[in-house]
C-alpha cells in the first residue's frame, strides 16, 4: 500500500482509457517510481539469429512444448515459431520480400547481394526483413483494463505483468489486446506473455533478450531516451537512402497512448503483421457506459410516465 492509500497497480484515474499519459506509474498508484523503461527494436540491424528467443525461454523458463515451441516446420521461410504466444514471448519474424521493380537479366555474372542497394526502388531480387516482436507494454493496456481478477498489474517500471497465481484463465485479456500478443497456455489455461523481465529489473539488470542480442537490435533503457535515439537513427537511415524507414509504436498520440516497446521498421506495419492503427478496445468504455445510463434513464422515465398515466 502506498502512502496515499492506493494499492500499487490500481488506477487513480479510472477514466483514463486513452490519450497521452505523462506519468504512467503515477496513474497506477505509485507515489515514487523510477523512469519508465522499455524496448527500442531496430529491425534494420536484426540478423535473425533468434538469440533473443532462446534467452527469453531460458531465463523465464518458458516451456518448449506445445504450440509455438520453436520446433515446428511451419512452411514459412525459416520462421519456426510463427507468432507471439504463451510459449513464445519473443518472436523473430523472417519476411522474404520480392523486388518492387522489374529487372532485365542479361546473363552477366555479378557480385551484388540482394538488398545491397540503398533503397527499395533499386532492389534487384529480394531482401529479408527480420524483426523481433514482443509485448508492447502499452500506455493504455486493454488486457489490464478488462482483467476481472487483478491478475494483470502495472509495475513501478510502467510495464504490464501477469500474476499467474491470480489468473483464472477467463481469456478476457486475449480479446483486450489490440496486438494479439497475450495468449492462454494449452493444458494450463492461464494467460502468459512477456514481463519485460520484471525480476531482472529489480536487480538492476537489463532484460535477457536485450542482453543476448549481438547487434543491439533490441535496446533497453529509459523510454524517453530510447525515443530520442530512435529518431536520430531514422534520420541517419533516411540520409543513407532508406527512405522507407519509420518508427512504429513510439507516438503518445496513437490509439494506445504509445508503446513501452516500439520499433524501427523498413516497410509498412502490415508487412510485419502489425496493425497499422492499433486502438485500445476500452477507449470508448466511458462513453458507452454514459450512453447506456442515459438509455436506462429514458426507459425508466417512459415506464414511470406510463404507470402514472394508467393511475390517472
Amino acid at each position: 500500500m502506498s502512502a496515499n492509500g492506493k494499492r500499487p497497480g490500481s488506477r487513480i484515474n479510472s477514466a483514463s482509457f486513452y490519450g497521452p499519459l505523462h506519468d504512467v506509474a503515477g496513474d497506477a498508484g505509485y507515489d515514487e517510481a523510477p523512469p519508465r523503461v522499455g524496448f527500442f527494436t531496430d529491425t534494420s540491424v536484426c540478423i535473425g539469429c533468434k538469440a533473443c528467443e532462446v534467452a527469453c525461454k531460458e531465463w523465464n523458463e518458458v516451456p518448449v512444448s506445445g504450440e509455438g515451441d520453436g520446433f515446428n516446420l511451419l512452411g514459412m521461410s525459416f520462421d519456426n515459431t510463427g507468432n507471439l504466444g504463451a510459449n513464445s514471448w519473443r518472436h523473430v519474424a523472417f519476411i522474404e520480400q520480392p523486388a518492387q521493380t522489374e529487372t532485365v537479366e542479361l546473363g552477366m555474372p555479378g557480385f551484388e547481394r540482394p538488398g545491397d542497394a540503398s533503397g527499395a526502388e533499386t532492389r534487384q531480387d529480394f531482401r529479408w526483413l527480420m524483426a523481433s516482436d514482443v509485448c508492447k507494454h502499452c500506455t493504455h493496456a486493454g488486457c489490464l483494463d478488462v482483467c476481472p481478477t487483478g491478475a494483470l498489474f502495472r509495475t513501478e517500471f510502467s510495464t504490464v505483468v501477469v500474476q499467474q497465481d491470480i489468473c483464472n484463465g477467463c481469456g478476457y485479456c486475449v480479446s483486450g489486446c489490440p496486438y494479439g500478443v497475450i495468449e492462454r497456455r494449452e493444458g494450463d489455461g492461464r494467460a502468459w506473455k512477456c514481463t519485460l523481465c520484471y525480476d531482472r529489473l529489480h536487480d538492476g539488470l537489463e532484460p535477457a533478450c536485450a542482453k543476448a542480442c549481438p547487434t543491439d537490435s533490441i535496446q533497453f533503457g529509459v523510454l524517453d531516451e530510447l525515443r530520442e535515439r530512435a529518431a536520430l537513427r531514422v534520420d541517419q537511415l533516411h540520409e543513407r537512402g532508406f527512405t522507407e524507414a519509420r518508427l512504429y509504436g513510439h507516438d503518445p498520440e496513437d490509439g494506445v497512448g504509445g508503446d513501452g516497446a516500439f520499433f524501427l521498421l523498413l516497410d509498412e506495419p502490415e508487412v510485419y503483421g502489425l496493425p497499422p492503427d492499433p486502438i485500445v478496445p476500452t477507449r470508448d468504455a466511458g462513453a458507452m457506459w454514459r450512453y447506456a445510463g442515459m438509455a436506462a434513464s429514458a426507459l425508466v422515465g417512459v415506464a414511470v410516465s406510463a404507470f402514472v398515466g394508467r393511475r390517472s
